[in-house]
């Protein structure tokens, strides 16, 4: 579903990525470990087209992603990229709700299908009684439980999360973790994982190791 081939990242005479090779199927979950500073971020963000490489090609769905004219590529990264950040990026100002439902607006469809479907993510996500909440308003976990479900509101192909459970105590890291495969078993989702949490890599169906700017791992 989404395959990586030679990406090469360089920040001035920094050279981070040196020939990034990842390939990942429907439904698998992939956890991706390594040093602070050694481009698991970088790499992640590549993957999801908020930047790009020197050199490779991001293909997803058989769409070399890069090819896109830019317009035509922010469209495709709102479809069929979700993102779920350590810090949830959830906008203060708006509630719960309306957080989730700005991916589908931004997509261009119809308010009644976006309102039914976010509603229906919260409470999948149990957040039922805490929709018109803001977020200052919601506890560290409830936060992103709502980031996730703002991630799954377009129904997207993949799910980056660069350190999801990073900034959470350990219970509410233990939950978003189960969440995460909770998502895989009922909806088939894809998530690629930027994680220091040992425990939590070790549970994904594979766990990749970034060091010297290339992947290693089964």
């Amino acid at each position: 579903m989404l395959e990586a081939k030679g990406i090469e990242k360089s920040y001035g005479s920094l050279k981070v990525l040196k020939g990034v090779d990842l390939t990942v199927s429907r439904g698998e979950i992939v956890s991706i470990v390594g040093a602070s500073g050694a481009g698991k971020s970088t790499l992640l963000h590549l993957l999801g087209t908020l930047d790009t490489p020197d050199r490779g090609t991001v293909t997803v769905n058989g769409i070399n992603v890069f090819q896109q004219a830019p317009n035509a590529l922010a469209a495709f990264r709102n479809r069929h990229i979700g993102f779920v950040f350590q810090f949830h990026n959830l906008l203060p100002e708006f509630s719960a709700l309306e957080n989730v439902m700005i991916p589908g607006f931004l997509s261009g469809k119809p308010d009644r299908e976006v309102t039914e479907r976010a509603t229906s993510l919260l409470e999948d996500l149990g957040l039922k009684d805490r929709m018109s909440h803001k977020p200052s308003e919601l506890s560290g976990g409830e936060q992103q439980r709502a980031a996730c479900a703002r991630a799954l509101m377009n129904s997207p192909d993949i799910i980056l999360a660069d350190e999801p459970s990073g900034n959470l105590d350990s219970r509410n890291a233990h939950d978003l973790h189960q969440l995460f495969f909770n998502l895989r078993s009922k909806m088939g989702q894809t998530f690629i994982i930027v994680t220091h949490n040992q425990e939590f890599a070790n549970m994904a169906d594979r766990k990749l190791e970034m060091k010297d700017g290339v992947l290693n791992g089964r």
